[in-house]
């Protein structure tokens, strides 16, 4: 049987708590703050990085772990007889994915998983690995069923400023102004490893809320009921129970797990961001 060891980029914004159950390793991402850097889920959080950007009045700014980051992390578990499963942010979003499959071209027993998704929709992918390797998967196996699944994984976020996302380049000063005037809350999907904007909720966020959970689960069989997670950027702990009661409300989830989005997530997204993320049958 083979020795796996699971690891994923920070941005799978897992908690601390389900990293240690699963026994998976985190490979952080950069974070720049004016004049100083920081490793994201080392010294660096989503409430830290919301904190310090809003008090210097900057945008934060990310880069991707290097080739050689990789290989000094991966190369003693592999010399330790290992393979080891890496699962990336999608390649859409950042330049990870391709940095280690360079990485992997130096080390024989390194598979890279594009997830093509970020956030916990990543972090699906990640506990699913970590239980094939409980059930005694290979990691050609367990690679295999990760590949088809990210194709099922439902990733979705409702926005409450644009700002970030317009900051980053991401969004059109003129959407942003106009949403932001019209009170407009956009839902971001996640699909084919890229984010487009989908339904557009109009109402402060505890109105919102309900609506975006309503539209994402109410009515809908095509759902893995196992677990569901509920994750967010810094914002009221009521709209987070809000949520998660609505989840409740459309879904008998066996599982509902709160997650706070990392610094490198809320980086782009800004504080007030929640997303309900779920695989599909």
């Amino acid at each position: 049987m083979d020795k796996i060891k699971v690891f994923c980029d920070s941005t799978a914004d897992l908690s601390e708590e389900l990293y240690k159950k699963y026994d998976i390793g985190i490979v952080p991402l950069h974070v720049t703050i004016g004049d100083n850097e920081y490793l994201d889920t080392v010294n660096i959080n989503g409430a830290k990085l919301t904190e310090l950007s809003e008090k210097l009045d900057v945008l934060p700014k990310t880069s991707a772990v290097s080739v050689q980051t990789y290989i000094d992390i991966f190369k003693p578990y592999i010399d330790d007889g290992y393979k080891v499963i890496h699962i990336n942010i999608s390649s859409k979003f950042s330049s990870c994915y391709q940095n280690c499959r360079l990485a992997a071209q130096e080390l024989d027993g390194l598979y890279p998983v594009d997830s093509y998704n970020l956030s916990t929709g990543s972090g699906h992918l990640v506990i699913v690995a970590a239980e094939m390797i409980a059930e005694g998967k290979s990691a050609q196996e367990i690679v295999d069923c990760l590949e088809e699944l990210k194709t099922r994984v439902d990733a979705s976020f409702v926005i409450n400023k644009l700002d970030n996302l317009r900051k980053g380049g991401r969004c059109s000063a003129l959407a942003a102004l106009g949403a932001n005037l019209l009170n407009l809350k956009p839902c971001i999907d996640v699909k084919d490893g890229a984010m487009g904007v989908g339904k557009k909720f109009r109402g402060n966020l505890n109105k919102v809320i309900p609506q975006y959970v309503a539209a994402r689960l109410e009515g809908k069989d095509n759902i893995q009921l196992n677990r569901i997670f509920v994750t967010h950027s810094p914002m009221d702990e009521s709209l987070v129970e809000l949520a998660v009661n609505e989840v409740k409300k459309y879904q008998p989830f066996s599982e509902i797990l709160v997650t706070d989005a990392g610094a490198t997530v809320c980086t782009h997204c800004g504080a007030g961001t929640l997303g309900i993320l779920y695989i599909r049958k």
